[in-house]
């Protein structure tokens, strides 16, 4: 937890109390539902609360904007996201009902009023449109933005085009190799912002939608 404050300014009283329960949630509903590796439960804070947060040093979300967190799993990103950002609204989707059962029982712990969590895949969401999708560790990028160009609004209210942000690992030319050549896409290197050894290959990617 006092990692998570040393790279978030600006928090409230109340988000502060919200980040500190956050990890206590997980490790006791990890227990009936394994939604974090159990071998990982005991770095929830540094390798998926704090990971999720990075992309503040990158962007920020507006408040009134609407995001998607695409094969949520446990809640990360959309979790820890939707804690920095209580002006934004987040919908949280997985294929699989356990995982969405735990989701809803942390907003519902936390008081999150800005989390909707579906079990839904994103091919079957027909009626809502986001103004970017964001993804941690589910598929290639190149799938990501064939299930995320759908669901991406026309009208712009950020200073980039809405689109895709997507947490990955290892060599991002790879991943931008699998896209169309006309794609555009900017790599964020979380090397950058930590010196932890584990995020040295972690980079957060997005594209433009």
């Amino acid at each position: 937890m006092d990692e998570l404050l040393t790279y978030l300014n600006g928090l409230t009283e109340s988000q502060k109390n919200q980040f500190s329960l956050l990890g206590e949630i997980y490790k006791t509903l990890n227990s009936r539902v394994n939604v974090v590796s159990r071998k990982d439960i005991d770095n929830i804070y540094s390798r998926h609360i704090l990971h999720s947060v990075f992309i503040q040093s990158f962007f920020d979300f507006k408040a009134g904007s609407e995001i998607l967190d695409l094969g949520t799993g446990g809640g990360f990103p959309g979790i820890p996201l939707a804690i920095l950002y209580p002006e934004t609204t987040f919908m949280l989707i997985d294929g699989t009902r356990k995982k969405i059962g735990i989701v809803k029982e942390v907003a519902e712990e936390l008081g999150l009023k800005n989390v909707q969590a579906k079990q839904v895949r994103a091919e079957e969401l027909k009626s809502r449109k986001f103004d970017f999708v964001v993804s941690r560790a589910v598929a290639s990028v190149d799938k990501l933005m064939a299930w995320s160009r759908p669901l991406l609004k026309t009208k712009q209210i950020h200073a980039i085009p809405n689109g895709l942000f997507t947490w990955k690992g290892g060599d991002p030319k790879k991943e931008i190799a699998l896209l169309p050549k006309h794609e555009y896409t900017e790599v964020y290197p979380l090397r950058d912002i930590t010196n932890d050894p584990f995020f040295e290959e972690k980079y957060i990617m997005y594209v433009q939608g």
